[in-house]
C-alpha cells in the first residue's frame, strides 16, 4: 500500500471536516447538490468513455493507492545474476531458473532469448508490449483528469440552477435557503471531487507509470545484454546508468 496516498486523502478530507466542525457536518450534505455534481459527472464520463474503460476505474484507483513498484536495484541484481549464470553455464541454463522471475515482462524477454529469437525481434516485441502498457496507464489517467474537469463544471451548473431557483422565490424567504444551498454546495462538491481526489490520483498514476516504464526499459536493456553475452560487470554498469546517483549502491554514485 502507498501510505502517502492514503494519508494524503485522509488528511485532505479530514482537515476540511475539522475546519467546519463534525457537529455541523450535516449542514454540508444536500441531496440535490450531490445529484447535480456527482450524477452529472458520472453521466458525461459514460458519454465520453467506453463502458469497458469505466468499469476498469476500480483497478486504476487500486494501482494508485495499493501498488508499490519493484525496486530498480532488485531488478538490476536479478538481471546481473542471470547474466553471470548465462556466462558460466550458457544461456540455455536460464530455462531452469525462470520460476525465480516474478515479473512476466522480464520472464517473456528471457524466454525469447533462451529460445534463440533474433535480437531485433526480441526488442520489437518487448517495446511493443511496453507501448501498450503505457497506453493502458494513459487511459486511466485520462479518465480521472476528465472527471476533474467535469466535476467543477457541473458544480458551476448547479450554482446557476440554484441562483435561478433563488431569484424565482425572492418573494418567499422560506425557499431562498434551499436554493442557495444548491447554488453554493454544488460548487463545493465539484471543487472537492476535482482537487482533493481526481487530480491527485491522476498525478500519482502518472508517477507510477513513469516508474514502471523505467523498470521495463531496464529489463529490455538487461535481456538484450544477456543474449549478446555481455560481461556481467558491464551489464551492471549499463543498468545502473538508468538510475539517478542517489539510487545507486554506495560507491557507484
Amino acid at each position: 500500500m502507498d501510505v502517502g496516498t492514503v494519508v494524503g486523502l485522509v488528511l485532505a478530507y479530514g482537515m476540511i471536516v475539522a475546519s467546519v466542525g463534525p457537529s455541523t457536518l450535516m449542514t454540508f450534505v444536500d441531496v440535490p447538490s450531490i445529484l447535480c455534481t456527482f450524477g452529472g459527472t458520472i453521466s458525461v464520463v459514460l458519454i465520453h468513455f467506453p463502458i469497458s474503460q469505466i468499469l476498469n476505474i476500480g483497478s486504476v484507483i487500486k494501482n494508485a493507492i495499493f501498488t508499490r513498484p519493484q525496486s530498480p536495484l532488485d531488478i538490476v541484481s536479478l538481471l546481473v545474476s542471470f547474466s553471470e549464470k548465462a556466462r558460466r553455464e550458457g544461456i540455455l541454463s536460464l530455462e531452469s531458473s525462470m520460476d525465480e522471475v516474478q515479473d512476466p515482462f522480464i520472464r517473456t524477454g528471457l524466454r525469447l532469448a533462451v529460445d534463440g529469437v533474433e535480437p531485433e525481434l526480441i526488442k520489437d516485441i518487448l517495446h511493443t508490449e511496453l507501448a501498450f502498457i503505457e497506453d493502458r496507464h494513459k487511459s486511466g489517467t485520462q479518465l480521472l483528469e476528465y472527471m476533474a474537469t467535469a466535476a467543477p463544471a457541473f458544480g458551476m451548473i448547479g450554482t446557476l440552477l440554484g441562483l435561478v431557483l433563488m431569484l424565482q422565490t425572492l418573494d418567499d424567504p422560506s425557499k431562498i435557503g434551499p436554493s442557495m444551498a444548491v447554488a453554493i454546495l454544488t460548487t463545493l462538491y465539484g471543487a472537492l471531487l476535482a482537487n482533493a481526489t481526481c487530480l491527485p490520483l491522476a498525478g500519482k498514476l502518472k508517477i507510477r507509470s513513469s516508474e514502471e516504464v523505467l523498470l521495463k526499459e531496464i529489463a529490455i536493456e538487461g535481456v538484450m545484454s544477456i543474449q549478446s553475452g555481455d560481461n556481467p560487470r558491464i551489464l551492471e554498469q549499463k543498468l545502473l546508468a538508468f538510475l539517478p546517483p542517489s539510487m545507486r549502491p554506495e560507491g557507484q554514485e
